[in-house]
């Protein structure tokens, strides 16, 4: 069976303790592989290899560690088929959906980090006949990256690969759910020449590796992706020690159309934001609120779009809805079904467990499932269900469905669809949402801040938000 290693110093290495944890195949239900149960002594050796080697790598210069990063690209887009293939398996997406998005999304955060960092400028101001002032950014040291299971291998470099470039030592953990394409990644960090101790990669559970890390007293900063309840707990625990903290945490987003929108397109894409990787994407658009006029004619579209897709085994071309990652989150959503039942919800669509035939049959399966008849304040349409399923939700005015859309703790995404550009701009600007996207869904410019208001989080990643999370800036004043 395959076993998982550390990745600390530059070397695979088993757990100190070694302890090992099994790894599910979401598909089949079946153990494939085994984990290492890391625990703070793991955690120590990192943050020693990391300290021993950052003098050298925050002096070397952006454009060397760029090169550095931009290998380790080049690396994952000559093996996109088998980090595909691994990802599926280990998360139970489609593999069609690991190969076109989660992997190339990867190779493109080491790719835009390790040429950013070269374009990294910082502010100077000049006093006339008094004095020059100006900031330079150091690297804050030795950062922790902590990252979920949905989209495994895209998030965790989306934190590893800013840090990196930014002049930072690493020590991060994957989900010990999905760990699989983060273990693949410490053989191709090695097979670039990165230098040891500048990435640690330290396997386990949250309580045990993930606390380990947020405690350690060396660790500058902390980012994170996963729940809300989860991030409220790193907060309180890093914040007592003055830890930089970046919380990208659950969403509950609205996906308004209007009546004037291009209703093929918007129903084609929201099939996409509905259901993308079994709704287990943070950025999903699980409530769906249309205009009245053409509520009807939405329905009817959208639910023949839900009822073409494919549930099956993951690994097959034609499957486009794979298995949720785990017994115990499919357990969860079922339960979120069966109170959209108790609240009064109609089922329009799904709710049912797949049983798939074949090498499939113990495997996490779910119908892509349509509610509708559910108030706007309802559980079922405030908490994060992180699966796939949604609620249909007619309104009349701008000002009706602004206020359900606000009416959540999450204001991570929306999405608005309209011909209409003064109102695509005015109803955007009234989200609270750190994310807003008109005429389109999981668009992304790796340039642009990404985060969210409220319980969604803390901070922002991406382009120079995230270059700038992980520095230090000092400001320098000469007199002249």
């Amino acid at each position: 069976m395959l076993q998982l290693q550390n990745y600390i110093q530059g070397q695979l290495v088993p757990p100190t303790a070694g302890r090992y944890l099994p790894n599910i195949e979401p598909a089949t239900g079946q153990v494939f592989s085994q984990i290492p149960e890391s625990d703070a002594q793991d955690v120590a050796l990192a943050v020693q290899a990391a300290e021993a080697a950052l003098p050298a790598w925050r002096q070397l210069p952006a454009e060397e560690r760029g090169q550095l990063l931009v290998r380790i690209s080049e690396l994952i887009t000559r093996d996109l088929e088998p980090l595909a293939q691994a990802e599926s398996q280990d998360n139970g997406k489609p593999v069609s959906l690991a190969r076109t998005v989660d992997i190339p999304r990867a190779a493109s955060n080491f790719a835009f980090f390790g040429t950013a960092a070269q374009h990294f400028a910082s502010e100077t101001h000049f006093q006339e006949g008094v004095a020059l002032n100006y900031t330079v950014r150091h690297p804050l040291g030795v950062v922790g990256c902590i990252s979920p299971w949905n989209l495994p291998l895209y998030l965790f470099t989306w934190k590893i690969a800013p840090a990196l470039a930014a002049g930072c030592c690493v020590v991060a953990k994957p989900s010990e759910i999905t760990p699989y394409t983060a273990f693949l990644l410490s053989k191709l960090c090695i097979e670039a020449g990165l230098p040891a101790g500048v990435l640690n990669i330290v396997h386990g559970t949250g309580p045990a590796a993930g606390q380990a890390i947020i405690e350690h007293p060396t660790i500058k900063a902390i980012s994170f992706t996963g729940g809300t309840k989860t991030g409220e707990h790193i907060a309180r625990t890093a914040a007592p020690l003055f830890k930089k903290l970046s919380l990208e945490l659950g969403g509950k987003n609205p996906n308004i159309i209007f009546a004037d929108c291009d209703l093929a397109e918007a129903v084609r894409t929201s099939l996409r934001s509905s259901f993308a990787n079994q709704g287990q994407i943070c950025l999903c658009g699980s409530r769906i609120f249309v205009e009245r006029p053409i509520y009807e004619q939405f329905k009817q579209e959208f639910l023949a779009g839900v009822a073409s897709l494919t549930v099956g085994d993951p690994q097959e071309e034609a499957s486009r809805q794979g298995a949720l990652v785990s017994e115990a989150h499919l357990q969860k959503v079922l339960s979120y079904i069966e109170l959209a039942h108790q609240e009064g919800g109609r089922l329009l669509a799904g709710g049912q467990r797949v049983q798939v035939p074949g090498r499939c049959a113990g495997g996490y399966f779910l119908q892509p499932t349509v509610f509708e008849g559910l108030a706007p304040d309802c559980r079922v349409n405030l908490e994060e269900i992180f699966g796939p399923v949604v609620t249909l939700t007619p309104f009349d005015s701008e000002e009706e469905v602004l206020t359900w859309a606000n009416g959540t703790e999450y204001g991570l995404a929306a999405t608005i669809w309209t011909r209409d550009l003064n109102r695509a701009h005015r109803v955007a600007h009234a989200l609270h949402s750190g994310i807003v996207w008109i005429n389109t869904w999981l668009h992304r410019d790796l340039r642009t801040p990404f985060g969210g208001m409220k319980n969604s989080g803390v901070g922002r990643e991406g382009g120079l938000e995230a270059l700038r999370f992980f520095t230090e800036p000092q400001s320098i004043t000469v007199k002249l």
